[in-house]
């Protein structure tokens, strides 16, 4: 089905593998994690341990690097049984503070695609995460001075978004989304009534993967890369 775009005054851009690289730091982290946990489990179990731990923690720590570290240090105090050494949990937080202190990576064509949007349209960022390390990025990337607004959401689900644009004054049919996560950018804001534009990272976190009889008669649009929106505006 051929959507119509031309009503759409407002573009929301997630920030995370959408505008820039985060999740191939997590995979590295997790490598590094894995190996640390060598004495107690096999990186596999270590892999799907870590992960459970993370979900449960969720509604504690939220989304980002900080609620990981925590998981990563109570999940080595767990698989140890209490007897990991203070110089393995001081390897974990370096891991965390690595990740912090990674360069922002934009993704191509990023830039090109706001210098053309903006004035066009309104921008804005609608992201989750950590705020201080989300605010950091973002100053990091030069990308700034495009964007009318920027949000950091602690979870991107329908009641989360409805919130948002009635915050700033949007009505959802003429607001797009552009992100990587069909479960937190593209579906919540079809659901809503807004557009969505599902641009794919080559990596995607487990807990954002969803299943074919979710997206199943879904009206948004796949891209390749974030480039091609022009492309898909105009």
């Amino acid at each position: 089905m051929e959507i119509d775009y031309s009503n759409i005054k407002v573009i929301g851009f997630d920030a995370d593998d959408t505008l820039w690289v985060n999740e191939t730091y997590f995979r590295d982290a997790e490598i590094e994690f894995a190996k640390l946990m060598a004495p107690y489990e096999t990186a596999n179990k270590v892999d799907q341990e870590l992960f459970k731990m993370e979900i449960k923690n969720l509604s504690l720590y939220g989304y980002g690097v900080k609620g990981f570290v925590l998981s990563m240090v109570e999940m080595a105090l767990e698989l140890s049984n209490g007897t990991v050494s203070n110089e393995v949990i001081e390897k974990v937080l370096s891991i965390g503070k690595d990740m912090l202190n990674k360069p922002v990576e934009l993704l191509t064509g990023v830039e090109a695609v706001l210098e053309k949007l903006h004035g066009k349209y309104r921008l804005i960022v609608a992201t989750k995460g950590d705020l201080l390390d989300q605010e950091r990025k973002l100053e990091k990337s030069g990308l700034l001075e495009y964007f009318h607004h920027i949000e950091v959401l602690s979870d991107k689900k329908e009641k989360n978004y409805t919130r948002l644009l009635k915050h700033l004054d949007i009505n959802p049919s003429e607001f797009l989304m552009v992100g990587n996560s069909l479960k937190s950018d593209i579906l919540p804001l079809v659901n809503i009534g807004a557009h969505a534009i599902h641009v794919p990272f080559h990596t995607t976190w487990a807990h954002e993967q969803v299943s074919l009889a979710e997206t199943n008669g879904k009206n948004y649009r796949t891209l390749k890369n974030v480039a091609d929106i022009i492309k898909v505006l105009n």
